[in-house]
């Protein structure tokens, strides 16, 4: 088996107007969809994040793609080094680096490929099922009214609880605990997170706490501020949240930082900030900087480097869970399976999707039931592309006249000379 082609296409998908700790999410979310054709006319998919960046990246990695094995990844990953370049993360919430995208989209076409030409699931060439099913977490946002950009299919807005709720703006703690109503009762979840870094520690801590109330103590609860608060104001904070909170993710900024606020408050640390890379390792051991990894295959550079990380975390005593980015099928399904083989990510996944649920390129988009996904059984990730709606996703690219994600000129249309801080209280 040969790659005999490579397509990469950019689409933009639907994203409401969502706050974090870097501004206000634009109406389109943008990703990169690869596509590798083998000799003998199969198909293999890949997903990552999108901006032209990232697009040029994956044309730059083409000539060390086309004409290899699918199965030879570590010559493709060898070719494709020659032509990587170093990658800064960047100083935002979400991951700034490039060829970590490239591998990623890469290596899961690749499996995609392999598991289409041995008729077995991704899962299987992972090692097998540690389980069978794969729990998700509901993924709240402070946000304004809207749903995000302008399409002719989605979850009917006539319908009532989510597909309603999703469109109301979320301000304060009583929009908060409602959209978490909406979501956990149409996904079935059974954890909660909020994305913090928005608004003043104390209405964020307050909706943590209102939380709590309004689903009981046994529904575990995650706030993440995205590292905008100070050491004092983390643990200040923090203090409150002992006995709320099942993780506190990413409240300072650093390994340093977070390792005094983790030695100074009663609940665990969890990151997919200070800790992103493999040389970032010695530097969370050194400063204890968190006890769970929220692992993520796309900014982990794919499936073997996911694999590679929840090791360390098993030498290291780290528990392991799962980022997430607005994402469509393609990621969701990768997600699952990587998920499904890693026998200590034992806690439930991130995921985006409730917010993009209705605008899938998937023939038959997966569904949760009580809150998970069951591993999909066919073969490869186990899911096929509707290319007329990758078309239409596409010119939705070329029509929003987005190359890369900036929330801050997003935020600066609500509120002129708003500027992102990396520590804001």
């Amino acid at each position: 088996m040969k790659i005999q082609e490579m397509h990469i296409t950019p689409i933009a998908i639907a994203d409401p107007p969502l706050l974090n700790a870097a501004g206000l999410h634009a109406p389109y979310a943008l990703r990169v969809v690869v596509e590798l054709v083998s000799d003998d006319g199969i198909s293999g998919w890949g997903e990552v994040p999108g901006s032209e960046k990232t697009r040029n990246a994956l044309e730059q990695s083409k000539q060390h793609i086309i004409g290899k094995d699918p199965f030879q990844l570590n010559a493709i990953f060898a070719d494709i080094s020659t032509t990587a370049q170093s990658d800064d993360r960047g100083a935002t919430p979400w991951d700034q680096r490039t060829w970590v995208h490239v591998r990623s989209a890469v290596e899961v076409a690749c499996y995609d490929l392999m598991g289409k030409a041995v008729g077995r699931p991704v899962v299987d060439l992972l090692g097998g099922k540690a389980r069978e099913r794969v729990p998700f977490a509901a993924y709240l946002f402070y946000k304004h009214a809207g749903a995000g950009g302008e399409f002719e299919f989605g979850l009917d807005p006539d319908a009532t609880g989510w597909a309603v709720e999703r469109q109301k703006p979320a301000l304060d703690v009583e929009g908060i605990v409602a959209q978490a109503q909406a979501m956990v009762k149409y996904y079935g979840f059974k954890s909660i997170k909020l994305k913090g870094g928005v608004f003043d520690p104390e209405v964020e801590v307050n909706s943590m706490i209102a939380m709590q109330e309004a689903f009981g103590a046994d529904v575990p609860l995650r706030l993440d501020p995205n590292a905008v608060w100070s050491v004092e104001t983390s643990i200040k904070w923090g203090k409150k949240l002992e006995g709320v909170l099942e993780y506190y993710e990413d409240p300072a900024r650093g390994q340093e930082a977070m390792g005094q606020v983790g030695k100074a408050v009663d609940i665990p640390m969890a990151t997919n900030m200070c800790t992103t890379s493999f040389a970032d390792l010695p530097g969370s051991v050194k400063h204890q900087s968190e006890d769970i990894i929220l692992s993520d295959h796309h900014y982990w550079g794919g499936f073997r480097a996911s694999l590679e990380l929840a090791r360390f975390c098993d030498a290291f005593g780290r528990g392991l869970s799962m980022h997430s980015n607005s994402h469509v099928g393609i990621s969701l399904s990768a997600m699952t399976h990587l998920a499904a083989a890693v026998p200590n990510l034992t806690y439930d996944l991130d995921t985006h999707y409730p917010w993009q649920d209705g605008t899938d390129l998937v023939t038959e988009p997966l569904k949760f039931e009580d809150g998970a996904i069951e591993v999909p059984t066919g073969a490869g990730l186990g899911v096929d592309v509707d290319r007329d709606i990758l078309a239409k996703l596409n010119q939705k690219y070329i029509d929003c006249g987005l190359t890369a994600r900036n929330d801050e000129i997003e935020m600066q249309k609500v509120e002129p000379g708003w500027t992102f801080k990396a520590t804001r209280w």
